[in-house]
Formats: C-alpha cells, sequence, structure tokens
C-alpha cells in the first residue's frame, strides 16, 4: 500500500508494507526540484535513516530495476 500527498514544495509518497512478517518501518519518499530523499524510521536505533538522490541517480535507479546485470552509463539529455 502507498499513499501520495503533493506538498508546497514536494510530492511525498509513503510506502507501507504489507508483506509477510517481519514487516519493515514506512518509507517515506519526497521529491523536490532538485532532490529526492527516503526516509525511514530505524526502531534499533531510535532514529529516522535518511538517503538523499539528485535526480539523475533517481533516474538510473529506475532504469536499472528493469536491467539485466552489468555496467551501464546514462546518456546525457539534451537541453
Amino acid at each position: 500500500m502507498f499513499t501520495i500527498e503533493h506538498e508546497f514544495d514536494a510530492s511525498v509518497i509513503t510506502l507501507v508494507d504489507e508483506g509477510e512478517t517481519p514487516l519493515r518501518e514506512d518509507v517515506t519518499v519526497s521529491a523536490f526540484d532538485t532532490e529526492i530523499t527516503f526516509e525511514q524510521w530505524d526502531p534499533r536505533t531510535d532514529t529516522v535513516s535518511k538517503i538523499t538522490l539528485s535526480p539523475e541517480q533517481l533516474r538510473d535507479l529506475t532504469a536499472a530495476l528493469n536491467l539485466p546485470e552489468g555496467i551501464y552509463r546514462s546518456a546525457p539529455q539534451k537541453k
């Protein structure tokens, strides 16, 4: 399950784990113009873990999920 909310400066997606136990904490994805952040509560450390990607890194990650094993370089986008 997931939710999508559009806020003033970001689109926020929350991913809720409904799979087999043990279930993981929710993941919140916030997409801004210049960066995308992934946040997840870590109950072991009682902190929020955060990863920040550039839009290019997210594009590469999205492409990588659908590619076979290998090394790839994305072509620069023409403006």
